[in-house]
């Protein structure tokens, strides 16, 4: 038989306190679960969102290097190389006065674009890098790798860099890249480009961009928190720019632009056969490399207010009276309208009257009674007093236009001059004023309101040497792939025909060699020994000046902006043109002096060279 034990009452307290106190334990437990869930949801839940967001797939450009330019002979003319570029990604700075300090202590880092980079929702979403600063030395970038520790959302980009492999080399004809515009980027033509990216603004890099700029890839990468990288996780390569062949010849771009030094005027060397730009030199010039690295103010300021105008093309885009190399048009009209034969005599005494007024010659004792061949050689300017005379403003102007005066070569750069051929019609709605007499005096000269080009003179003197075809300058042979397989050819190509007789051609070519190759001939400064020499000298007056300034025999002592331009076109052989050059000189004084032996010299290169020699004539 069991017997019952009254239950102790003190176990009991205990064990009721034992459970109070795993009560209040799990309680305080819960408690403080619920203030860290509290804590990390609703007091830190934005930041630990970002925070986890950033740890992300990002997707990254990747540039295209763009083509390479090279010249006729296979020379590297423009090129890529690698360079480093700072950049940011706005949404990934989580301390912007760090990040600044930081960077506001490297050397050459732009603070204000970096602020206005950080603050401003320009360029696009916040995850999208924003370049601060381009092409960082090699100092910069060590300075910054070496802090990036401290710089989240900072990054060092690599692009390919447009680079001229000498500095203002072919500047004129190459041209340059700049940023793109915002007014750009909503065009359709850019289509594909986005900010920051750069483009052809000038230039062959301008007219040739379609073909220069490659296909953009991009990159899918995995970065941290601090928007670095961590892993590439695909990517397609981007495409590069197609190659450019270009018709020139670097060596005697090199020899034109070495002739220019210290001078203002332009040189255009040009085979007339197919009408290859063989060289296009432009002086003063300019570094294109510097247009890339951008300029300061103080830099941009000097360079447009430079009156020498270094960023213009005096090839393409500088129009100057012709002067007597003018004068090969007149004996074309002369001939073809019968006013003239090869055998009309007319006096010259040094000056001819008409009306009140009195037109002189440049030889001031006059030639005498000459030919129209020993007037086109010795320049006669009585002689074309004469012709001009008798065959009126609109005959001159009808034979101008049919050597492609008064309209554009066609070359494929931009901003080409069309020149001046005036007539009455054009000068009675300029000025007001009916077309003079004398003015047809003045005209057949190359003088009044006749103005050209030196493209155009390279033009029209490859037609007197190839027989009458009027070419467009062609400035690109071929586009080449990345990998040298020719993707297109550009053909030379024929805009039209002078419309003159082969007899008259003939006559212009017969009288082209005596102006060298006489004795009495103004051009005797371009002979070339072994190799016979056609040309036409020219002078053409930049204003009227007082009788005592055109006293002053010494060059040196008439004021420079009161100096006439010199003017010399010539091609050789005579017989079998390979090349035609044309150059212009301002305010250096007079044709066969100042311009003329530049041409020797340049033709002098072109034969001295076997590359070239071997280079012959492509006709049609």
């Amino acid at each position: 038989m069991s017997v019952l034990r009254p239950v102790d009452v003190s176990d009991q307290e205990l064990e009721r306190k034992r459970f109070q106190v795993a009560f209040c334990v799990i309680i305080a437990i819960f408690a403080i679960l619920s203030l860290r869930l509290w804590y990390l949801q609703l007091l830190k839940g934005d930041y630990y969102r970002k925070l986890s967001e950033h740890n992300r797939i990002r997707l990254e450009d990747v540039p295209p290097p763009r083509g390479i330019i090279f010249d006729r002979n296979g020379e590297i003319l423009v090129d890529n190389r690698p360079a480093f570029n700072l950049a940011i990604i706005p949404e990934d700075v989580k301390d912007p006065d760090t990040c600044l300090r930081e960077l506001a202590g490297i050397p050459g880092i732009d603070e204000k674009k970096l602020l206005e980079q950080i603050g401003t929702t320009r360029g696009g979403p916040p995850f999208r890098p924003r370049v601060i600063q381009r092409d960082m030395t090699r100092d910069q970038l060590a300075l910054v790798e070496s802090r990036r520790f401290y710089l989240p959302g900072v990054i060092v980009q690599i692009e390919a860099k447009r680079g001229y492999t000498r500095p203002a080399f072919a500047a004129h004809l190459l041209g340059y890249l700049g940023e793109i515009e915002e007014s750009q980027l909503k065009d359709p033509r850019y289509r594909g480009y986005k900010s920051g990216d750069y483009l052809g603004k000038y230039g062959v890099e301008l007219e040739w961009e379609k073909e220069l700029n490659g296909q953009r890839g991009g990159r899918q990468v995995e970065v941290d928190a601090s928007g670095r990288q961590l892993r590439v996780l695909d990517e397609v390569k981007p495409l590069p720019g197609h190659n450019l062949v270009l018709a020139l010849d670097a060596g005697l771009q090199r020899k034109a632009e070495e002739l220019l030094a210290g001078k203002a005027g332009a040189i255009v060397a040009m085979d007339p056969n197919n009408g290859d730009i063989l060289a296009l030199a432009s002086s003063p010039t300019f570094d294109q490399n510097e247009f890339v690295r951008g300029f300061s103010a103080k830099q941009w300021q000097t360079i447009v207010n430079d009156p020498a105008r270094p960023l213009q093309n005096k090839a393409i885009q500088a129009q100057y009276p012709p002067g007597s190399t003018f004068k090969v048009v007149v004996a074309a009209a002369a001939l073809e309208e019968h006013e003239a034969t090869p055998d009309t005599r007319l006096v010259c005494y040094g000056r001819y009257r008409l009306g009140n007024q009195t037109y002189r010659c440049w030889r001031k004792w006059g030639h005498g009674e000459i030919a129209l061949h020993e007037a086109l050689v010795r320049s006669c300017d009585i002689y074309f007093y004469q012709l001009g005379q008798k065959l009126g403003v609109k005959r001159m102007a009808k034979y101008a236009r049919k050597f492609g005066l008064g309209s554009r070569t066609g070359i494929r750069l931009k901003n080409e001059a069309r020149g001046l051929i005036p007539t009455p019609a054009w000068k009675l709605k300029r000025f007001g004023v009916p077309w003079q007499g004398g003015e047809n005096l003045i005209m057949a000269i190359g003088q009044g309101f006749v103005l050209v080009t030196p493209i155009q003179m390279a033009v029209l003197y490859s037609a007197i040497a190839n027989g009458g075809k009027l070419l467009r300058p062609r400035v690109v042979q071929r586009v080449v792939s990345a990998s040298g397989e020719t993707l297109r050819e550009i053909s030379p190509e024929i805009r039209g025909s002078v419309g003159v007789s082969q007899s008259t051609l003939e006559f212009l070519q017969q009288a082209l060699v005596g102006v060298v190759e006489d004795p009495r001939g103004t051009g005797r400064a371009a002979r070339l020994p072994g190799i016979q020499v056609a040309g036409k000298t020219g002078t053409a007056q930049v204003v009227k000046m007082a009788k005592d300034e055109k006293k002053k025999e010494d060059l040196e002592e008439i004021p420079y902006a009161f100096r006439d331009h010199a003017w010399f076109v010539a091609y050789a052989p005579a017989e079998k043109a390979q090349i035609v050059v044309a150059v212009l000189i301002e305010h250096g004084g007079h044709g066969g002096s100042a311009a003329a032996p530049l041409a020797r010299e340049l033709m002098e290169e072109f034969f001295n060279s076997d590359q070239r020699l071997a280079h012959g004539n492509q006709a049609f």
